[in-house]
This record gives C-alpha cells, structure tokens and sequence, in this order.
C-alpha cells in the first residue's frame, strides 16, 4: 500500500491509500474555499452526566447532490470536488464541516454560569473515508485487497487521531442508505475522534470490569465461545473471526463480527487478521443485501478502546445493524426507545440468523 498526503484549498489534509501501482499524488485543489472555522463544543447532561456535541455550522453542508455533482467523486475538467485526483482506491480527508475539530475557540467552563452544566470546545477531529472512486459501487462490491486497504487506512486513522490533543476514543462507522439518513451516496464513511469517551463504549467498559472481576475471563471472549459452541445464532466464521448475531440484539437485522483474538483496536489487528477480515465480512454483506435482494440500508460500527482508559478491558469487534425490519417497513425509534432506552425488537436474535443464513 503506499500512502501519501496533501492540503485541499482551505488547509484541510487529505490522504491518499492506494492499493495500486501510481504516480505521487500532487494534484492541487483549484477551489475558492473559505477558510474553515469550526465552532464545535460539547456540554455534559447533568441529569445523565453525558456529553452532547454542538455543530450548529454542519447546518449548511451538502444535501443530497445528484451524481454528476457529487463530492466525492475524483476531480473531472470543469468540475473540482473535494477529491482532486483524477482517480483514487481509498482517500481520506477531513470533514468540511466536522463535529469535532482542532483549533476550536476556548469557551466558559460552564453554561450560562450554571455550575452543574459543563461546557468545552469540541476538540477533537472528524474525516471522511472513500472506499472507491466508482460512485455506483458499495463497501460490499469492493475486492477483498480493497477492503484490506480500507482496514490499513483505518488503522492508520486511528493511530493518528489517537495522538491529536483533545482526542479520547476513535470511531470509524459507514452510514448507508437514505434511511439511516445518509444525504451522499457515494460509497463512503466516516472517522470521528471524540473529545471524551463515548456512553455506549462506558457502559461496556463498566460491565467488561465487573464481569473480570467475578470471572477472571473477558465477557465478550465468554460470549464468542459460547456462540461458536451453540452455532444457532452464527453467521459465518472464519480463521481468526466469527460472525454472529448477538443473543440480545437490539435491531431487527444485526451482526456482531469478533476477532478469535483480543484486542484493543485496529491497529492491532496482524497481517493475517487484516486480510481474514475481509473475507468474512464480503460474505455478511452480501447476506443483508440478499435479505430482501435490494441494497440493505446499515450503519457498521467500530468498537474500539478508548485512548487512555480501559484498554485492558475492551476487545475490538464490528457491528453491523439495520432499521429496515421487513423489506417495506422501519424500525422506528419510538417511545420506549427515545424515552426510556428500552428496547424491543420484531424479531429473536435466531430467526434473525436463520434468514441471513438463508440468504447467502
């Protein structure tokens, strides 16, 4: 793989990871773009103790653009995107309008003087990974070198937003489909460094703990046995990863994918693990697509350590989850879920396994 970089028009760092024999990425970025001035910041809910980002200036980004003025597309004559290339195999680059971001204005400690709500400036750093040049394509039509290049670049991603100031965990995500309220289609996703740990990855680290602590054995290396013994609810498996629907899965279609192995993060993942990733993953993505044989709307989500904390207690692993509970009808997040955080899906975790299972 070789990897080079550059600055687009306003100063923002775009990285090229090519899988292919190709010349220096030099190309400059013809654009007339002001100059970028996030004003993101947080405040912490004094009745959850959780942190709310705040990015009123992501108001005005791009909405739904057709194809031919798509964004994300390599740079054509006459028409300059945000990729100035003329072809690329992966890129990636700072978000133009980030949630979180670097040189941020220094804000009050506190709201309106209010002693019980905190405020900061949103320090950290949003960037947007293209997985292909070809606007048509899907993560799940990429070859499997291909996805090899994307785990390199995650890695990468991860490596170095981890040592940026501000930054305290790295999640890389793809959001797909207009249901999930995606508004560009081009095959891509997303890299958010977070100015502190996420709620979801706390309450894991939490019962990670407790579970050591009464059991001396991680959880989810309990749970991944134990699913790789029962089989019922496993999608597929390979050398170093299993597939498998969690027992208590949340959403109407849902797939935990777990390396044998614990670690941390992406960039800990070996050479051998990196490829065998890919190979497995295809396979489930072509199962969500044949679902209901339409392109299946998902968000796949990295679970990662944080920077600083609780790294012994986490095991990286992906999941793959979807709002689409039958080929018409979503899963609407409704009063339970919104109001309560309680969740009650349409479907058992083994009917779920049963159907993806079939549909391979």
């Amino acid at each position: 793989m070789r990897r080079s970089s550059n600055h687009l028009a306003d100063g923002r760092e775009i990285i090229y990871f090519d899988d292919t024999e190709t010349a220096p990425r030099a190309a400059e970025d013809t654009r007339d773009l002001p100059e970028q001035a996030p004003r993101s910041e947080i405040r912490r809910d004094p009745l959850t103790g959780e942190w709310v980002g705040m990015a009123a200036h992501r108001q005005t980004r791009i909405y739904k653009p057709p194809a031919d003025l798509c964004p994300l597309c390599p740079t054509s004559p006459g028409r300059p995107t945000e990729i100035p290339e003329s072809s690329y195999d992966v890129v990636v680059f700072e978000n133009r309008f980030p949630s979180f971001a670097q040189g941020v204005p220094a804000l009050p400690s506190t709201v309106d003087g209010m002693p019980m709500v905190e405020q900061a400036g949103g320090l950290g750093r949003c960037e947007v990974v293209c997985f292909t040049s070809d606007h048509e394509s899907s993560f799940g039509g990429l070859s499997p070198a291909r996805v090899r290049t994307v785990v390199d670049a995650w890695a990468d991603r991860t490596s170095t937003l981890s040592a940026l100031p501000g930054v305290e965990q790295v999640f890389c995500f793809e959001n797909r489909g207009e249901e999930i309220g995606v508004t560009l289609h081009h095959p891509h996703g997303q890299i958010y460094g977070y100015p502190f740990v996420t709620p979801r990855t706390e309450r894991m680290l939490a019962t990670a703990r407790d579970y050591h602590a009464e059991h001396g054995r991680h959880v989810l290396g309990d749970v991944l046995a134990a699913e790789r013994a029962a089989e019922i609810r496993v999608i597929g498996s390979t050398e170093h990863w299993t597939a498998f629907v969690p027992a208590a899965a949340r959403w109407p279609v849902e797939v935990l994918l777990v390396p044998h192995r614990q670690v941390p993060d992406i960039p800990a993942l070996s050479d051998a693990e990196r490829d065998d990733f890919g190979r497995l993953y295809l396979d489930v993505l072509g199962r969500l697509d044949g679902l209901y044989d339409k392109p299946l709307p998902y968000i796949a989500a990295w679970h990662q350590a944080p920077v600083r904390v609780g790294r012994e207690h986490s095991w990286l692993h992906l999941q793959v989850f979807s709002v689409l509970r039958t080929a018409d009808k979503l899963k609407y997040l409704a009063g339970s879920e919104s109001g309560m955080a309680v969740w009650v899906n349409d479907a058992t975790p083994e009917q779920i396994a049963e159907r993806l299972r079939a549909s391979g």
